[in-house]
């Protein structure tokens, strides 16, 4: 007996897709990103909070002290930038950590993660949005807060590295800041723990500084005053340290929040990496 002859048809030409297919990349997730910052209230809210203080602590600081007539020695006006730069500080926290966290409230990092499995193009694409959005935007309206305050108190005219400091080192130490909240939000993973840890990292030492009336204690007092943050902002307008005659100043103050933002960063890529949503 023969086997029966068995007649196979041939396979059937695969389907190609008319839409071209091709491998994501970081622009991928920086669009993705960009959209998704901009299209969020608490992204308008928190950055037109933070322009209405830069603005009106800023300009009403400058009017108080120009109505005052009160000689301003060898300072220039722009240290009044301080001022409004030390609230706005607490909007820009609370972005970056919603920028993040808010997702794993939510459960949409699940969605984001799905879409771009690489959690380190993720959180690059985070961090690179967050950091150009929010230097753009205080870079400039601390640049016109300063040139405000120039023309209306009458002061020392600054100088071309004051000027700088004012303006795109007020900017970038924002950013900076607000990066490092990020970061703390990719750690905690909890958008009021963050926040309230990074308000207690902003306003806490400072404080603590204030009750320490043991000799014993002078030391961690002076460490405390020269290094909390609102102390570092008040350095970065200036070539001394506000407290004392050591201490950071001038571009010193940025090179310090940016060491410990790198290294919070670092801390979220293992803590993304190695740890299930």
């Amino acid at each position: 007996m023969t086997a029966p002859t068995h007649h196979y048809a041939p396979a059937p030409h695969s389907y190609v897709s008319p839409i071209p297919v091709r491998r994501a990349h970081l622009g991928d997730a920086l669009a993705s990103e960009w959209t998704k910052i901009r299209s969020v209230r608490s992204t308008m809210w928190t950055l037109g909070v933070m322009i209405l203080l830069m603005l009106g602590i800023g300009l009403g600081v400058a009017a108080i002290a120009s109505a005052s007539n009160a000689p301003m020695g060898e300072e220039s006006a722009l240290g009044f930038g301080f001022f409004g730069m030390l609230p706005a500080s607490i909007c820009v926290i609370t972005l970056g950590v919603l920028t993040i966290a808010s997702e794993y409230g939510t459960g949409m990092i699940r969605t984001t993660l799905t879409a771009c499995p690489s959690r380190s193009r993720v959180l690059t694409a985070k961090a690179i949005v967050f950091f150009l959005l929010v230097f753009t935007v205080t870079t400039v309206f601390a640049t016109l807060v300063a040139v405000a305050q120039v023309a209306m108190v009458d002061a020392r005219e600054p100088t071309g590295a004051e000027w700088l400091r004012a303006t795109v080192g007020a900017g970038a130490y924002l950013a900076l800041l607000g990066l490092l909240s990020l970061a703390l939000g990719t750690l905690i993973r909890h958008s009021a723990g963050a926040i309230t840890v990074m308000i207690g990292l902003l306003l806490l030492p400072l404080v603590a500084a204030l009750f320490m009336f043991s000799e014993a204690l002078r030391s961690v007092q002076e460490a405390l005053f020269t290094y909390a943050i609102p102390s570092q902002m008040i350095a970065l307008y200036s070539e001394r340290p506000p407290f004392g005659d050591s201490g950071p100043a001038g571009w010193e103050p940025l090179l310090i929040v940016a060491g410990v933002t790198a290294a919070a960063l670092a801390g979220a890529y293992a803590l993304l990496n190695s740890k299930d949503v």
